[in-house]
């Protein structure tokens, strides 16, 4: 039996560099650091490898790719990150190779590994995060020098992250609501492990407490990330709830929840935004077309995903290993049908976009602002 021809993928592992390095070094584009030249060259001797065509990267008309990990495939707000990163690679000269872990510890692991087999120059990562997560192999993808950016930040990682203040974004939901006359609140959350959920709870905490209103612990109803999770916590929080101790409004960990809470409240009765007003958290596109036109923080996702692909880019292309960069992009309230002044309330705030009806999805092409760390 014929010995097994070492690869680039071997040349990468045993030289503690990413295959985009050992290409840089095969093509000679005097990209790469003398010293890291010098071991990769080494063990290419050592290995006596020979590169061939598919295993190279960045030169001679060669494919350029990037890998993008998603937790949920048909998930609308995944949908629009996954164009933006698409639009991005793409202009830069690179494929996209879009893969969803769907929730899963063991799905997402395999999927990092697949992308790396397909010989990938970088990956965008939005990992899945919960008690049990081992999250080993993105460590081991710092170890490798393979770069990668999260779109969500994972403890104890020194990673390059692109994403949302997510407290300050949902404070300026409930100032919303509290400028509107509200003083009852609750907020659905997302899963108890999500670090996006609790920065979420911490910004509802924080305005309320700015505003002197009390929000105990019994205002966090946990739900969860989908819309039959907002309708089963729906069920059970507001069934049988005398109307003078329901909270007259309610956030949500994101449009999904909020759907399936608007859906609870209206079979057993509550109206909305009558009687509760909702805020859902995304501002997935489908809003716009639904006959009770959520209000929703909205998060540029296109431009998350872009960013991202960005990113990623430069760290693949720089001459020089770049230190970790955060990125957080601005958000926005979005006011629709959800939600409804209370006697005595406030008109919104200059800054909460008001949407008629027919305007179709406002901000769609606008820049966001941007705030680095």
């Amino acid at each position: 039996m014929k010995n097994k021809q070492p690869t680039i993928n071997d040349v990468a592992r045993l030289a503690g560099v990413s295959k985009a390095t050992v290409s840089a070094v095969l093509n000679d584009t005097g990209t790469v650091r003398k010293s890291t030249r010098e071991r990769v060259l080494a063990v290419i001797e050592s290995l006596n490898y020979r590169k061939s065509g598919p295993d190279t990267r960045g030169g001679g008309g060669q494919v350029r790719s990037l890998g993008l990990v998603i937790k949920e495939i048909d998930n609308p707000y995944y949908g629009e990150v996954v164009t933006g990163a698409r639009a991005a690679a793409e202009e830069a000269g690179y494929t996209l190779l879009v893969m969803s872990s769907e929730g899963e510890h063991a799905s997402e692991r395999r999927a990092v590994e697949l992308a790396q087999a397909k010989g990938v120059d970088g990956l965008i990562i939005t990992p899945v995060l919960d008690q049990t997560a081992d999250l080993s192999h993105l460590f081991e993808l710092k170890r490798r020098n393979l770069p990668f950016v999260l779109l969500e930040e994972v403890l104890g990682l020194q990673a390059s992250l692109v994403d949302v203040d997510n407290q300050g974004a949902s404070r300026k939901a409930v100032e919303f609501l509290i400028g509107q006359g509200h003083a009852r609140l609750a907020h659905f959350a997302g899963p108890a492990y999500s670090m996006h959920s609790q920065e979420r709870i911490d910004g509802v905490r924080r305005a309320c407490s700015a505003s002197h209103i009390i929000f105990g612990d019994d205002g966090v109803v946990r739900a969860g990330a989908h819309a039959e999770d907002g309708y089963r916590a729906g069920m059970e929080y507001f069934s049988g709830r005398p109307a003078a101790e329901r909270p007259t409004a309610v956030t949500c960990y994101n449009d999904l929840v909020a759907l399936g809470l608007c859906r609870a409240l209206s079979e057993l009765g509550i109206d909305v935004p009558g009687d509760v007003s909702v805020v859902g958290f995304d501002d997935i596109h489908i809003l716009e077309f639904l006959p009770l036109r959520l209000t929703s923080v909205r998060v540029p996702k296109f431009h998350m995903g872009q960013m991202a692909a960005q990113m990623l880019i430069r760290h693949i292309e720089s001459r020089e290993t770049l230190p970790p960069q955060r990125l957080f992009l601005e958000t926005e309230v979005v006011a629709r049908d959800s939600t409804r002044a209370r006697s005595g309330g406030a008109a919104p705030a200059p800054s909460i976009v008001q949407v008629a009806v027919g305007s179709g999805a406002a901000g769609a092409g606008r820049t966001p602002s941007l705030s680095v760390r």
